[in-house]
């Protein structure tokens, strides 16, 4: 029987403990990077979809506000090395359970909305087509998190393949 993590009789009586929300990030921008922010704000001023913030582990994506352009006017006036030369995400976007299809609820807003056409909807016997993302199309942009009826698209880390 493998091992299990202890947790403390409040833990237990609160519930099971929770690992913190993964926070999207703009492009260009990971955790590691995130150490030479100054959180000054500029950023956020100069993003002209809005969907920028500062919070207290950095400047972080707020992809239900609207989708990434990825036009590098963050980039351009960062005066630290926050963001890289590469402008790509270090997340993608998941479908959870909570999603209306699960429901027996039809619902294609995702997919529609998914300017890469990453989303494609698979055909089910006696129940409503299931989305089905393709991580590898997958910009991390969150053109469909915003368009969700019930917020079942979530940021999650991109894992890199081992070179």
């Amino acid at each position: 029987m493998p091992a299990q993590a202890s947790i403390s009789r409040r833990q237990l009586l609160k519930g099971s403990p929770r690992a913190a929300e993964f926070s999207p990030r703009p492009p260009g921008v990971d955790q590691a990077s995130m150490n030479a922010c100054t959180r000054c704000g500029e950023c956020v001023s100069a993003c002209p979809e809005g969907i920028l913030a500062i919070a207290d582990c950095g400047v972080v994506l707020l992809p239900e506000q609207g989708e990434c352009s990825f036009c590098g006017s963050c980039a351009e006036v960062c005066e630290e090395p926050v963001f890289a030369t590469d402008l790509s995400m270090s997340h993608i976007f998941a479908i959870s359970n909570d999603c209306l299809v699960q429901t027996g609820i039809t619902c294609m807003s995702c997919r529609d909305a998914c300017p890469e056409e990453a989303i494609s909807m698979q055909p089910r016997i006696g129940g409503p087509f299931v989305p089905v993302l393709d991580q590898s199309a997958c910009t991390g942009c969150g053109a469909c998190v915003g368009p969700c009826p019930a917020n079942a698209i979530h940021a999650v880390k991109k894992e890199f393949p081992d070179a």
